[in-house]
């Protein structure tokens, strides 16, 4: 039971008018779905927090007779659900690491009105987790038109109990979203709710061509971007960004853990050069230059530190998990920024050659980007699928699958 002076009703229509107001949510019938689901009945006992008591990257356990668990089931936040897979690392049952969470509010409206749905449409949800985007999609479209996968059998059967519990019966699967539903094809519409760096081509494949297929798409280097792709006779699908979705990724695709550090050997032979390529052009949050170089640099993430003394210096880290490595010093008014590199790869190098096509392309936006779908994986594009952007394979090729 809510606390006392809880008003559940006045707290989601407070929800809906700020989701309204941000331009999160324009479809009166999304509206209407909106407030047929209280979010509260789809959040579990305990959802995980930041131990602020120690304040050392660890969670703790919330649970629903706390306030701090009320005042943020209608909060525009995500929440932490799960950590560590079900399993919390710490010896004190503290969790390490976020594995499921309670999307973001005004993230799920987006996502939700991004699908362009029509009455009667069947739709693929990949990732059920608390169950509610399905039942949504469930007091949007009718249940019985929703059929939503979870990979984690713990999460699936709590995503079914918090469904039926609510009202709502769609489909619930529990398998790996990754993979075809069996029976189940062809939707008009597939909706994942986890980011994906490789985009199965399972979700073309069952979708009805002239559907749509929704997902995060990205990888460790780039800002994590909402694809809206159509799919093709042809059975291939395409499409452009159309805004920011940080989500975790698919299980099979995610990153290495720990931070930016845990990768670097800084007692490793170091090669030194030198640039004129300002490092913070490679890294601007959404930018062109940062889609360009997550796209055509493999496997490569970064971390950048500015000073605190109000110097305007800065260093960016490039990094592959794997034993390569590069630093670039930025000194406001230098010429050149010194440049170090360690490993077999040549990171830096491999960077600098994506932003000098960025700059041949007169700088593209990350809007002018896109990505085509096929049964061999995925390629990005500039402009048109007819431009592919160059790949480590060349420009022709489907991006590797590894």
């Amino acid at each position: 039971m809510p606390p006392p002076g809880f008003d559940v009703d006045e707290r989601l229509a407070a929800l809906l008018d700020h989701l309204q107001e941000i331009g999160a949510l324009t479809d009166e019938r999304w509206r209407a779905a909106f407030a047929e689901v209280p979010r509260h009945l789809f959040l579990p006992d305990p959802i995980w927090a930041d131990d602020g008591a120690r304040d050392d990257g660890w969670m703790v356990p919330v649970g629903r007779q706390d306030p701090y668990w009320w005042e943020n089931a209608y909060a525009d936040f995500a929440l932490p659900t799960q950590v560590d897979d079900g399993a919390p690392a710490g010896a004190d049952g503290r969790g390490r690491y976020t594995t499921s969470s309670a999307s973001q509010p005004s993230l799920v409206a987006l996502m939700l009105e991004a699908l362009q749905v029509e009455d009667g449409m069947r739709v693929l949800e990949i990732g059920t987790a608390t169950g509610y985007n399905a039942a949504l999609l469930s007091a949007r479209l009718g249940a019985e038109n929703v059929t939503t996968i979870e990979v984690d059998p713990h999460l699936a059967e709590q995503g079914r109990a918090a469904l039926a519990d609510a009202g709502f019966k769609p489909t619930v699967v529990c398998g790996d979203g990754a993979l075809d539903v069996p029976g189940a094809a062809p939707f008009d519409r597939v909706l994942a709710t986890v980011a994906a760096k490789r985009i199965p081509y399972a979700w073309v494949e069952q979708t009805r061509p002239g559907g749509l297929v929704v997902t995060p798409w990205g990888n460790d280097y780039a800002a994590t971007v909402l694809l809206r792709l159509e799919v093709g006779q042809d059975g291939t699908a395409s499409g452009r960004p159309i805004g920011e979705a940080p989500f975790m990724w698919l299980r099979e695709q995610r990153s290495a853990k720990g931070a930016w550090s845990d990768h670097v050997d800084f007692d490793a032979p170091v090669r030194r050069s030198a640039t004129q390529v300002d490092p913070q052009v490679l890294a601007e949050p959404c930018g062109g230059a940062e889609f360009a170089v997550g796209a055509m640099v493999p496997h490569l993430a970064k971390a950048l530190f500015h000073a605190r003394d109000g110097s305007g210096e800065y260093t960016l880290w490039l990094y592959d998990t794997r034993g390569s490595w590069a630093s670039v010093d930025f000194v406001p008014g230098a010429a050149e920024y010194a440049v170090e590199q360690a490993g077999s790869r040549h990171l830096w190098d491999e960077a600098e050659t994506a932003h000098r096509w960025w700059e041949a392309q007169g700088g593209p936006g990350r809007e002018r980007f896109g990505v085509s779908v096929g049964p061999e994986g995925h390629r990005v594009w500039l402009d048109e699928p007819a431009r592919p952007v160059p790949t480590p394979q060349g420009p022709r090729t489907w991006s590797h699958r590894s």
